[in-house]
């Protein structure tokens, strides 16, 4: 074999290998990119990061375990389950349960929902199964800020309205347009949560949502749904579950892109009827 085409197959074997790690970039765990994220974010410190300090310093609510302060409990309707930690959508008939562990700020459940949400949306309208929804926050302990608690508090106050306006909210806090840097703490405000909420039309004007979401009526449930994280030993997000069973896609990681997404439910639940 010629050495020009020995060049041309190490191209071309290097081509595929990137064309694999771009596609495999968006399925990582959490966890990898959180730890990149955390590296990122002692950098800036050291680098005089002082933006992301203000920023933080300027939110009208204070970080860490005082978050939600002396609040009471007030759980959103549609809600059950001790301290209201139960969020089931779908038909009551459905015989699976699918449980989907999610934090606002995570880039990775962004692209799950991006990749994936409406091949999920539409398996539940199908009476394939129930879902179950878990809002975390950890992010805000290891990225810093409050973004994630603030998020989850106005993801109450959206299911509070409706299941409908919940799962249309939180797809629009996803969505690439809205979803900000992991690093960026912008759903720690208020205004912010609320500008993006007038893309939904159930939450559009909507006065009692506003007033949630400025008072923090759902402050403190928003901390008690971010237990449940490190509660049920979830090692990072996405994660699905059937039971205590994570399903996985390619390489042991969460099934995140739609193709990795339907082939672990079909393994995991029978092939679509």
């Amino acid at each position: 074999m010629s050495n020009r085409n020995n060049q041309q197959n190490k191209q071309a074997a290097r081509e595929r290998l990137r064309a694999e790690r771009e596609r495999q970039a968006r399925r990582d765990k959490t966890r990898r990119q959180l730890v990149v994220a955390g590296a990122i974010v002692v950098v800036l410190a050291i680098a005089g990061g002082v933006g992301y300090a203000v920023t933080n310093m300027n939110d009208d609510k204070a970080a860490g375990s005082s978050w939600a302060g002396d609040k009471a409990l007030v759980k959103p309707a549609n809600t059950t389950g001790e301290n209201g930690n139960e969020i089931v959508l779908g038909d009551a008939k459905a015989k699976e349960t699918l449980t989907v562990y999610e934090d606002p700020r995570c880039p990775s459940c962004a692209a799950f929902e991006n990749e994936s949400g409406a091949q999920l949306r539409q398996d539940v309208k199908d009476g394939r199964y129930k879902v179950r929804f878990v809002m975390v926050n950890f992010i805000d302990d290891l990225a810093k800020g409050t973004g994630s608690k603030n998020a989850v508090s106005a993801l109450g106050a959206a299911l509070n309205v409706s299941p409908d306006a919940f799962v249309a909210y939180k797809e629009a806090l996803y969505s690439p347009k809205n979803h900000p840097d992991e690093r960026d703490d912008a759903f720690a405000k208020d205004a912010r949560l609320i500008e993006i909420a007038q893309q939904v039309p159930a939450l559009k004007g909507n006065k009692d949502f506003e007033k949630a979401v400025n008072e923090g009526t759902f402050d403190k449930w928003a901390v008690e749904m971010g237990t449940l994280f490190e509660k049920n030993k979830i090692g990072g997000t996405p994660a699905l579950l059937h039971g205590d069973k994570q399903l996985k896609g390619p390489n042991g990681n969460p099934p995140m892109a739609k193709e990795s997404f339907i082939a672990a439910i079909d393994k995991e639940f029978g092939p679509k009827k």
